[in-house]
């Protein structure tokens, strides 16, 4: 079975289990501290470690997150750990994270500039991305600065792209040269 089976199987389970119990936002709160947790490079591969026994990986768990989350994620880590799926915990995370916004109808917008955005700017993208309904109700922005753009800006979201980078019109119009017909007929 793929990890991504794996992972959506898991995240699905844990989303409806907190749902019935209605811990589903501190379940979301656990889920993004753990994933913050694997990425200490150490902690990640003590749980990819098949060296590392049950028990050990149990004890740890225990060590690190008892006390600081809810008893039902607690529970849940240490199914995982006893049905030996702990590898899979930082890609159940995601998809966990995944499926919360899909629930929730929350888009995630990456927005990449070559310079930092004003907050009025951003305010103006966001109602702009709201009126074209091409977004769910809500929208979470993330600005991230590039400056391999040189200018423009480029919108990411629900697996489109929209590009108005001057990077991308200077790569667009150097492939049009390049493909220019006219060249051969003058040189003939």
């Amino acid at each position: 079975m793929s990890v991504q089976r794996i992972a959506s199987r898991y995240a699905k389970s844990l989303i409806e289990l907190s749902q019935e119990q209605g811990k589903l936002e501190q379940t979301l709160e656990d889920v993004r501290s753990f994933k913050k947790a694997t990425e200490n490079r150490d902690f990640y591969l003590l749980l990819k470690s098949p060296v590392v026994s049950t028990s050990k990986k149990l004890s740890i768990l225990d060590a690190i997150f008892q006390g600081k989350y809810d008893e039902l994620t607690m529970a849940f880590l240490r199914i995982l750990v006893n049905k030996g799926r702990e590898m899979y915990l930082p890609e159940i995370a995601d998809e966990f994270i995944d499926q919360y916004k899909k629930l929730k109808h929350i888009s995630t917008v990456t927005v990449r500039t070559a310079t930092p955005l004003s907050e009025a700017t951003l305010e103006q993208i966001l109602a702009k991305l709201k009126a074209s309904k091409a977004t769910d109700d809500e929208i979470e922005l993330i600005a991230v600065i590039d400056p391999s753009l040189i200018g423009g800006i480029v919108l990411e979201f629900d697996d489109q792209i929209y590009d108005a980078s001057i990077a991308h019109k200077l790569d667009k119009m150097h492939r049009e040269f390049g493909d220019n017909l006219y060249i051969s007929k003058i040189v003939a």
